[in-house]
């Protein structure tokens, strides 16, 4: 398929667990919807199982979430994990929020394709999905 014909890119931007913040995950939704990608956004308190649901129901490249909440460990691996077992693994995952830098090699060890902590410029982000999410092959 050449470039021209190419979907956008669909990716999820998800809060799970019961973390109230998301002013960062609608800024994020916003950028990359400015930047030409189709972006879902899922709302609030949303549980892996939600956010993988999601995913494969608009058939997401990706899954962004956003966390500040300090749960992270558990519900980043967990959406990874319920990915592989949704015969989804080629879903990149990729996160952001109030997350200690120690823990991001921990995070990247469990799947996650990348961890974007407090700063990061959305036009890094935005230049980090251009370079590493390819859109899915079509079942």
């Amino acid at each position: 398929m050449s470039p021209a014909k190419e979907r956008p890119l669909r990716i999820v931007v998800a809060k799970p667990g019961l973390d109230g913040h998301d002013r960062g995950a609608k800024i994020i939704a916003r950028a990359l919807r400015d930047a030409g990608f189709e972006v879902i956004y899922t709302g609030l308190h949303q549980t892996p199982e939600m956010i993988v649901a999601a995913a494969i129901q608009e058939d997401a490249d990706a899954i962004g979430l956003s966390i500040m909440s300090g749960a992270h460990m558990t519900l980043f691996p967990a959406v990874v994990e319920l990915l592989g077992e949704k015969d989804a693994k080629d879903v990149v995952v990729f996160g952001g929020g109030i997350i200690p830098q120690d823990d991001v090699p921990k995070l990247k060890e469990k799947g996650v394709a990348e961890v974007f902590l407090p700063g990061s410029p959305t036009q890094g982000i935005i230049d980090w999905i251009r370079a590493n999410i390819r859109p899915r092959v079509a079942a």
